[in-house]
């Protein structure tokens, strides 16, 4: 599986990593099992959040003592972000995946507190070792240019954003910043939420048709034309351990050219909106 640094001066991670939004409403048995195939397929990037419910005890649970094949994130609910607040969320999570570290913690979105609590904290813990870096999530680019002044350069590890084929908002702004600033970009939900294209439809025949050139799948030729470009990553989810093996297929796929044109055509970008979209 092709690797991209998770921001600049860090370690590289696989492009094709595990969401865990929603995880904790399938059978528990079931989610751990596609969360251990997918990290025996390479997708070793488990992305988490206080928000999810069960889903932190239930990937404690589901990766055991592989923890140190794991590139673990989790991320503070705005509400929670005051400086005290962040390190007492993270030492919650902490608890609750059992763990002594997060490899990164987000800010999940802005919220009440200054940004500068919420940085401080995040420097604090990485001073005590329980985070090794520290990131956000649905920021935009003015969002960008207020955190970087307040953090300072190479402080930000990632964005993660909402990001698929047919919401490609980020490409007007935040994603050439993020390229700009050595800031990962992680896309959230590539699949869309419960709206894939399906084959009746004009994208949906497309993707399929490139598929069956590659001996792929539609869905993993999507994740692989998300993630074409420097600093992109994906997180989906994986309803099963075969649904996992699929998702990791997309981060070695290599599309040409035409593929590539014949996709931006069938999905356009559109134009930039007012406000980034979020789920």
């Amino acid at each position: 599986m092709r690797r991209q640094p998770f921001g600049r001066n860090r370690p590289a991670v696989p492009v094709i990593g595990q969401g865990t939004w929603y995880l904790d409403e399938g059978e528990p048995t079931v989610a751990a099992a596609a969360l251990n195939r997918g990290l025996d397929v390479g997708m070793s990037h488990v992305d988490t959040a206080e928000m999810y419910g069960e889903a932190e005890p239930l990937i404690a649970e589901a990766i055991g003592d592989r923890r140190d094949e794991v590139f673990l994130v989790s991320k503070v609910l705005p509400g929670n972000a005051s400086r005290r607040g962040t390190v007492e969320a993270c030492e919650r999570s902490l608890r609750r995946l059992r763990t002594d570290r997060l490899d990164c913690y987000l800010l999940h979105w802005r919220g009440p507190h200054p940004l500068a609590e919420t940085f401080r904290a995040f420097e604090d813990l990485v001073r005590a070792g329980k985070i090794l870096s520290w990131g956000v999530s649905n920021f935009d680019a003015d969002d960008l240019d207020e955190a970087l002044s307040v953090a300072g350069p190479d402080r930000i590890a990632c964005n993660q954003v909402l990001y698929h084929l047919e919401e490609r908002a980020i490409e007007h702004s935040v994603l050439p910043w993020c390229r700009r600033h050595g800031v990962a970009v992680v896309a959230y939900s590539p699949f869309g939420h419960d709206s894939f294209p399906g084959p009746a439809t004009p994208g949906g025949r497309v993707l399929a048709e490139i598929a069956q050139s590659h001996g792929a799948t539609p869905r993993q030729v999507a994740l692989a034309a998300l993630t074409r470009g420097d600093g992109v990553l994906a997180i989906p989810k994986a309803s099963s351990p075969a649904h996992a093996a699929e998702n990791a297929g997309g981060g070695s796929l290599a599309l040409s050219d035409a593929d590539l044109a014949r996709i931006d055509a069938a999905f356009p970008r559109g134009p930039e909106p007012r406000n980034l979209p979020m789920l």
